[in-house]
C-alpha cells in the first residue's frame, strides 16, 4: 500500500475516533444537564409543598410587636400547628402573581393544635382586597378567642372581666415627668431600649416596657412615671377608614364586646352594626341593605344573623404603635396562616449587623 493511502486511512480512523469521542462527550453533557434539570424541578416541587403545607418564612417589617419581635427578625411559621389551607388560588410559585377571577375550592387540613389565647400567629390582613391567600401577611398576638368578652379600660385589656396577662416584652407609652431645669438624656433612654416620642418642657412621652418604666423611675432626675392614657373623649380612630372603630373613641378605652364565634346568633342594630358590618359583607359575603335599625340580608327582611365561622381579636405587643384589631376588627378563621415558631435570623438595620443573640430563638 502506498504511503499516501496509508496516511489517508490513518486520518480517517483518527477522525472516526475523534467523532465518537465528541458524541460521547455530548451525550454525557446532555445526561448531566437532564439530571440537574430534574433535580431542580424536584427541589422546586418539594419547596412548594413545604411552603404550602408545612412552613413559611416571614420577615418583621415594623415595630408593632416589639420587644417580643424586632424589626428585621426573620421567622419560621408553622402552618401545621393550626392546620394548613389547601391552595385557594392559582399562583406563580414563589411570587405574588395570581390568576385573577379564579378561586379554587379549598379546605383546611387538621393541625396538631388549636389557636390558644396569647399565641403569636400570622394571618392575611382581613380588610385587604383580593383573594384571601394573596392578602398582606400580618403577625400579632391572639388576645381574644371566639366567644371571649373583651374590654379595654385605661390601656388595660380585660378578658372575661379579668385583666389579661402582661408580658415583660409588652411595650406602651408612658408619661415621664422630669425635675425642673433638668434635661433627660436621649442617649441614656435609648441605651435602656426605650424611645422618646414627644417632649414638652419637663414632660416626655416614652415608649417602653414595664421593666424599663420601673428602671427609669429610679433615676434621680425623674419625678414620676405613669401610663399615658388617652382621655375617653379623645378620638384616635380614622372614622372614614375602618368600620369596626366607628363605635369607639380610642384604643385606650373600648367598651365591652364579644368576639364572634361560629353558630352565634346576633341581633343587628344601628348601635352594633360597626362590629358586624365587615363580617356580614366582606368575610361571609352577604348582600346587606340597611335603613336605620332595619336590615335586609340577601333579600330577606331580618335583623337576626348566624355567624358562619370563628373569629379572633389580635393586638400587637407594642400596644401604642400597632394598627391591629382595635382599628379594623376581627380576624376570620379562614384568614389564619400559622403559628410563629422560631427566629432563624435577625438583622439590625440601625447598626447594620446581625443580632446574633436572637438567632434560633423560640417564639413565645
Amino acid at each position: 500500500m502506498s504511503k499516501e493511502k496509508t496516511n489517508f486511512w490513518s486520518k480517517l480512523r483518527f477522525w472516526d475516533s475523534d467523532s465518537e469521542k465528541s458524541k460521547a462527550e455530548e451525550k454525557e453533557a446532555k445526561h448531566w444537564a437532564r439530571e440537574w434539570w430534574e433535580a431542580l424541578i424536584w427541589a422546586a416541587v418539594v419547596a412548594i409543598i413545604l411552603r404550602t403545607f408545612f412552613f413559611g418564612a416571614y420577615r418583621i417589617p415594623t415595630p408593632s410587636m416589639e420587644q417580643t419581635l424586632l424589626t428585621g427578625d426573620f421567622l419560621i411559621v408553622s402552618k401545621m400547628a393550626y392546620g394548613p389551607r389547601t391552595p385557594m388560588t392559582i399562583t406563580v410559585p414563589f411570587t405574588e402573581i395570581y390568576l385573577p377571577g379564579v378561586t379554587l375550592p379549598w379546605g383546611r387540613i387538621p393541625g396538631y393544635s388549636e389557636i390558644q389565647r396569647d399565641d403569636i400567629f400570622v394571618f392575611n390582613y382581613p380588610i385587604d382586597t383580593g383573594p384571601i391567600s394573596v392578602k398582606t401577611n400580618y403577625i400579632k398576638r391572639a388576645v381574644g378567642m371566639p366567644g371571649d368578652r373583651l374590654e379595654i379600660r385605661d390601656k388595660v385589656l380585660y378578658v372575661n372581666d379579668e385583666p389579661s396577662e402582661k408580658y415583660e416584652t409588652l411595650m406602651q407609652n408612658y408619661r415621664v415627668q422630669v425635675r425642673e431645669r433638668i434635661r433627660l438624656s436621649p442617649s441614656k433612654v435609648r441605651d435602656l431600649g426605650a424611645r422618646i416620642l414627644e417632649s414638652s418642657n419637663n414632660t416626655h412621652i416614652i415608649n417602653m416596657t414595664p421593666d424599663m418604666a420601673v428602671e427609669i423611675e429610679t433615676w434621680g432626675e425623674i419625678v414620676s412615671v405613669e401610663p399615658f392614657v388617652l382621655p375617653e373623649e379623645f378620638n384616635s380612630f380614622a372614622r372614614g377608614r375602618f368600620n369596626f372603630s366607628r363605635g369607639f373613641n380610642n384604643h385606650d378605652n373600648m367598651s365591652e364586646f364579644t368576639v364572634p364565634y361560629e353558630g352565634q346568633e346576633i341581633e343587628l342594630s344601628d348601635d352594633n352594626w360597626h362590629l358586624y358590618q365587615d363580617i356580614l359583607e366582606r368575610y361571609e359575603r352577604n348582600s346587606v341593605q340597611k335603613s336605620g335599625d332595619q336590615f335586609v340580608i340577601n333579600g330577606e327582611e331580618t335583623n337576626r344573623y348566624t355567624i358562619q365561622q370563628d373569629y379572633y381579636f389580635a393586638m400587637g405587643d407594642n400596644r401604642d404603635d400597632s394598627e391591629d384589631s382595635r382599628y379594623w376588627g376581627f380576624v376570620p378563621d379562614d384568614h389564619v396562616i400559622g403559628k410563629a415558631s422560631l427566629i432563624y435570623f435577625s438583622w439590625d438595620g440601625e447598626r447594620v449587623m446581625p443580632r446574633f443573640n436572637r438567632i434560633l430563638n423560640m417564639i413565645h
